[in-house]
């Protein structure tokens, strides 16, 4: 750049007066040598720098990739000569060190012989695509963080410092190494292959150290970032905290991240890489359309996930549900959601995660090997001690004593043992001992012959003989006949018998399993049970626990009994929501497992599809119906609340909670008195203490929340 033209800016460069005035962009000049020769006071405002500091300072110094991340790109381009129009890039505030976008306008000046002589920079905050930017990160449940080409941290959203536990200050230049140093870090680092290959990376766990040491397993994707050019400038991160999914459902590892957004009516608005390649939509098409119209879920509507964050105020985390692909194929995804809200904490839409779970199929059926035999189904330490000592005792032939409650699974286990034997190809005979009086239990037992009594017209076979060389199971074998007892034990002691009113001796192969809800040595001492046919029976005991000692083991059983109903009755449930478990999870369930399962066959009565919620459960689980539909995020007549009634239902909850303390709710919700101040007004509240008879939004009628304020001017409560 020549002097003359350095004249000839400066003499046309605004006024410090006009600069108060139109605040214009933060512009500044370099020279060939890349020296700041020129800033005007905006660059000096945005910079914190004054001009006289500023004028001759390397700009590499300045505007650092720590800084502006992916600004030397630009620079790059500037030197070749090009001019570049609203390029974008992350720029660190040094004064708190938060991020902000920032759109940036350069010109290339050349000499008289078109060699790069300089450049003339501006700088503008983007605005409302910041404000996008700054939304979505700070509202998304899962961590997000980029990294420049150094793989030096540039941005760290609020999620990603939740579940790390470092402070964006901390970690802002700093090497990710550091912060993610794991079991792909270093060679196989994920972020640097996204970078260098330009290819995105889904669904890696690693075992990353918080910020006090504790190791911590994610599921982390990658992916390039790059300019409007189509340079790579960097890497950006996304990664989820699957502590709780490892423990409850033991779901190792994800295999994909999308990321979309919706507005107050639904209407997506952003709609990332992922998103497009789980639903094979593409941003251009999905931007703008209704997201159920884009997912076509199982839980659009009554059950979306979205909804119920908003309804919660809060984010909600890890659900499975099913979406259709464009080419309408049915895909099982894992969702967490979050209300968006703006500075003022106005909810604007909702923001949701997903990931693919079509692997994680495979891995829940392997993983279910494990806490299952047969078709028994338990996590728990004494049912896995049962589980490693069965195939020893399927592989014998002794006798078997199965001891437990009512409704524990007692032939189920019957059963999973002679499956496992080497008699599994013969026959599986089951007899109910307590439905039988002491003369049809010995016929139904040991058969007779025509004629060995009234009615006796032809040969019947008794349950040993039908046995044959398989199994006999004899249930509630504690409510016998001491009379059966006496013959029962002949049986066991010489493997023979004979029919009733027959002569001829019958040989008895069938292996003997036993089972009883009753404490038999206590009826050995009562005389009400033969001691030398309890010892007979009781060569192998095995004792199951009651339910109520196993609850780790309800959301693996329900999740199975609704595979199972799902298959059988041709209705597809995508699952249990949390609300409905809880209450399950909180039950004693005397009648055991065969109560649970009545319990989710009940449900499928009543549930639509989607999840099951606790309105579905029958008594004494199952809420009124007002509250189940607002648990739904529904109406109680079924039409889907808008996000301005969810906004006022979440609000009407805080301030009955909080007994109308403002402030209270106001810490709570993380909003100001003038926002709460105006949503009462919109929402029409009434406070109780202000009014002394009960108004359409008065917290005796918090059901009736969400229905918007032009409705209740014509809709009132026939009881009101």
């Amino acid at each position: 750049m020549t002097i003359k033209d350095l004249r000839l800016f400066q003499a046309t460069k605004p006024s410090p007066k006009a600069d108060a005035i139109v605040q214009p962009e933060a512009t500044f000049m370099v020279d060939s040598h890349w020296k700041i020769s020129w800033l005007n006071s905006r660059a000096e405002q945005l910079l914190h720098l004054s001009a006289p500091t500023a004028i001759g300072q390397d700009f590499n110094a300045i505007f650092s990739e720590h800084r502006f991340g992916g600004l030397h790109a630009l620079q790059r381009s500037l030197a070749r000569g090009h001019s570049i129009s609203k390029y974008q890039t992350v720029f660190l505030d040094p004064a708190n060190g938060s991020p902000t976008a920032v759109r940036v306008t350069a010109q290339a000046i050349p000499d008289t012989k078109g060699n790069f002589s300089g450049a003339i920079v501006s700088l503008r905050d983007a605005s409302d695509s910041s404000q996008s930017f700054s939304l979505i990160l700070n509202n998304i449940a899962d961590g997000v963080f980029t990294v420049d080409n150094n793989l030096l941290i540039t941005s760290f959203n609020p999620a990603a410092q939740q579940i790390l536990g470092w402070t964006q200050q901390e970690v802002l230049g700093t090497p990710c190494l550091k912060i993610f140093g794991g079991s792909l870090c270093g060679a196989e680092c994920i972020l640097g292959q996204s970078i260098r290959h330009d290819n995105p990376i889904i669904g890696r766990l690693v075992f990353p150290k918080d910020k006090h040491g504790r190791t911590i397993p994610i599921s982390i994707s990658a992916a390039s970032l790059m300019n409007p050019e189509g340079e790579v400038i960097g890497g950006v991160g996304t990664f989820r905290d699957m502590t709780q999914v490892m423990t409850t459902d033991l779901i190792l590892e994800s295999v994909a991240d999308g990321v979309f957004t919706v507005d107050r009516n639904w209407r997506i608005t952003s709609f990332n890489r992922a998103a497009e390649i789980i639903t094979g939509w593409t941003r251009q098409d999905a931007i703008g359309k209704l997201c159920s119209d884009v997912f076509q879920s199982d839980v659009c509507g009554q059950e979306c996930a979205i909804a119920h964050s908003l309804y919660a105020g809060k984010a909600v985390a890890n659900r499975t549900v099913h979406i259709t692909s464009v080419q309408g194929k049915r895909i099982p995804i894992s969702v967490s959601a979050s209300p968006l809200a703006d500075h003022e904490g106005t909810i604007i839409g909702g923001v949701e995660t997903f990931r693919d779970l079509s692997l994680v199929t495979i891995l829940r059926k392997q993983i279910a090997q494990r806490y299952s035999f047969d078709e028994i189904f338990s996590k728990n330490a004494k049912m896995q001690n049962i589980f490693g000592i069965l195939p020893e005792i399927a592989h014998s032939d002794s006798n078997v004593l199965i001891l437990g409650e009512s409704g524990t699974g007692k032939e189920v286990l019957a059963r999973a043992i002679h499956n496992a034997s080497t008699i599994k190809d013969k026959p599986f005979v089951a007899v109910s001992c307590g439905a039988l009086p002491e003369t049809l239990l010995e016929s139904e037992l040991f058969g007779y012959k025509a004629g060995a009594f009234t009615d006796a017209k032809q040969d019947k076979q008794g349950r040993f003989a039908a046995a044959g060389k398989g199994t006999l199971f004899l249930d509630e074998i504690g409510d016998i006949p001491l009379g059966v007892q006496v013959k029962l034990l002949r049986v066991l002691q010489e493997k023979r018998y004979e029919p009733l009113g027959s002569n001829r001796t019958i040989e008895a192969d069938a292996r003997i399993i036993a089972a009883t809800n009753r404490d038999l040595s206590e009826l050995v001492q009562k005389g009400l049970f033969r001691e030398d046919l309890f010892y007979r029976l009781n060569v192998v005991r095995i004792t199951l626990p009651p339910l109520r000692e196993r609850r780790e083991d309800i959301p693996l059983l329900v999740e199975h009994l609704i595979s199972l109903f799902s298959a059988k009755k041709g209705k597809e449930i995508a699952g249990i929501s949390d609300a409905a478990l809880a209450l399950l999870m909180q039950y004693d369930f005397p009648g055991n497992i065969r109560e649970l399962k009545n319990i989710i066959e009940y449900t499928f009565i009543l549930c639509p599809g989607g999840l099951i919620q606790p309105a579905h459960l029958p008594d004494p689980f199952a809420q009124s119906k007002d509250d189940a539909s607002l648990l739904r995020g529904t109406h109680p007549a079924g039409a889907p609340l808008t996000l301005d009634e969810m906004a006022c239902q979440t609000i009407l909850r805080s301030l009955e909670r909080h007994k109308w303390k403002r402030m209270a709710v106001c810490r709570e919700l993380g909003i100001s008195k003038d926002t709460l101040r105006r949503k009462i007004a919109q929402c029409q509240f009434t406070d109780p203490a202000e009014e002394n008879h009960a108004g359409p939004f008065s917290p005796t009628h918090a059901t009736e929340v969400g229905h918007g304020a032009k409705q209740h001017q014509t809709e009132q409560d026939p009881g009101l």
